[in-house]
């Protein structure tokens, strides 16, 4: 079993957005279980949280941007990758301004920050989606495909191709995620020269300079053009290297640019929310093309769990038999729907019922079609939610369960003879006064079959 993880102790960081030239303070902060990512705008009323969720995603122009209730994330992905490549699960990030800083346009420092905090295990289990089959998303408009495929481990290729002739065809693979801090990390976001030039003039790279951000030259360099690159990154002088690289920088791979395409798609992906086992295939990514295919996988991974089916040892001696049962519930034939509990804990219950053609109301539901009635299996699992509640008290034969409200009830595949029932129901809220809240799934052949939320109360007998 491996454990979640969080940072040891908090750190800070200080430097400005690309896209907006605001100095900010970023703040790493260790997170409870089950946090996951996310982004706390401290700079504002009620300081509002962002959860880092592929559904909060609003635009893709130059960096994965999020917002939820009116409330701005820009440029998320570089320090989300850094926490996916450090192997941390929970943290808390707070911003006085909407945008992280650019740094130097890679995942390096932020990686150093969380070396530097720490990273300490939780007490609770991973929570891992085991990739089973191949999965696909493709932007029609670009070509631009991500599929992934089963795997031992989460690894990345990323194949890009530029176009161009001073960049061209890239690939970069990322064969584990231990591989992120020394072979992902430091690779810098990058530009070309006609894209910067649409930036400059739109205002949308105040904070860059030749620092932070790789710049390839794919077309000759206007005098005019040339005077408006020394005002924004305030250099007296500016020349192309033989390699197409705008001067100041040296490249730290010659596939630095597919590198850096994968390191975003590592910081995009970590919108799903739930770590992956799997290897993804990104063909000419993006952040548009890496955001649907994060929704898309989140969306499938949601209902995969909602509908997953508890295996449990039928075989296994049970916690209790349908004798101790009945020493329980006031229940009889042909009322008692209960025949063993497998589990119990403070929070929740586990159930078991054999149906049989015996049953009595196969009689008239339905004559030469035998289903079982929907409000029975409901019936079936308050029985087995009543086994919890009594639980609760120390004389529970003097005490009957009545129902209060029944919510939410989904009635998904038939109950027929020879099927095997397995009910389990967790605690919405803790017990109080004898009234229990829970939500209640029946299983049967591998199949959720009914859901519902069951409220009901214990009353003393007269």
């Amino acid at each position: 079993m491996v454990k979640q993880t969080t940072i040891k102790n908090e750190i800070s960081l200080k430097g400005v957005g690309l896209h907006t030239g605001q100095e900010v303070t970023m703040t790493f902060k260790p997170a409870p279980v089950n946090n996951g990512f996310t982004f706390v705008r401290v700079d504002l009323e009620g300081q509002p949280i962002i959860e880092a969720d592929a559904n909060y995603v609003v635009n893709t122009q130059r960096g994965t941007n999020l917002e939820k209730l009116g409330v701005k994330i820009q440029t998320s992905e570089h320090v989300l990758a850094a926490f996916v490549g450090c192997d941390v699960d929970n943290v808390i990030i707070e911003l006085d301004a909407s945008e992280p800083p650019i740094m130097d346009g890679s995942s390096k420092y932020f990686v150093e920050a969380i070396e530097k905090a720490g990273v300490v295990e939780q007490d609770a289990e991973r929570n891992v989606y085991v990739v089973k089959e191949v999965i696909s998303y493709m932007d029609e408009v670009t070509g631009s495909e991500i599929t992934i495929i089963p795997s031992d481990e989460y690894c990345v290729t990323a194949m890009v191709d530029f176009g161009t002739k001073v960049l061209g065809t890239q690939n970069a693979t990322m064969k584990s995620i231990s591989e992120f801090k020394t072979e992902i990390a430091d690779c810098r976001t990058f530009s070309f020269l006609h894209e910067l030039e649409g930036l400059l003039e739109h205002g949308l790279i105040k904070g860059g300079d030749l620092n932070n951000a790789i710049v390839y030259v794919d077309k000759e360099i206007s005098s005019e053009t040339m005077e408006r690159l020394k005002v924004a990154f305030g250099k007296d002088n500016i020349s192309v290297k033989p390699n197409g690289v705008l001067d100041n920088l040296t490249l730290h791979y010659p596939n630095e640019a597919a590198r850096h395409k994968l390191l975003d798609v590592v910081g995009d992906l970590a919108l799903i929310g739930t770590k992956i086992k799997g290897k993804v295939i990104a063909n000419k990514p993006g952040h548009f093309v890496n955001t649907m295919f994060a929704k898309k996988m989140s969306k499938i991974i949601k209902n995969e769990q909602k509908n997953q089916v508890p295996v449990f040892d039928l075989n296994k001696e049970p916690l209790m038999d349908v004798t101790k049962i009945m020493s329980m519930l006031p229940h009889r034939n042909p009322f008692l729907l209960v025949d063993r509990i497998l589990e119990m804990s403070d929070t929740h219950v586990v159930g078991l019922k054999n149906v049989t053609m015996n049953e009595e109301f196969f009689v008239g539901h339905f004559p030469g079609a035998p289903v079982m009635p929907g409000v029975l299996i409901i019936e079936a699992m308050a029985q087995t939610g009543g086994i919890l509640i009594l639980s609760t008290v120390p004389d529970p034969e003097n005490y009957l369960t009545y129902f209060m409200k029944i919510d939410n009830v989904k009635f998904k595949h038939k109950v027929l003879p020879g099927d095997t029932l397995i009910f389990k129901l967790t605690l919405l809220s803790p017990i109080r006064r004898g009234i229990c809240h829970m939500q209640a799934s029946a299983y049967a052949n591998g199949k959720l079959v009914t859901e519902a939320e069951l409220m009901a109360q214990i009353v003393k007998k007269n």
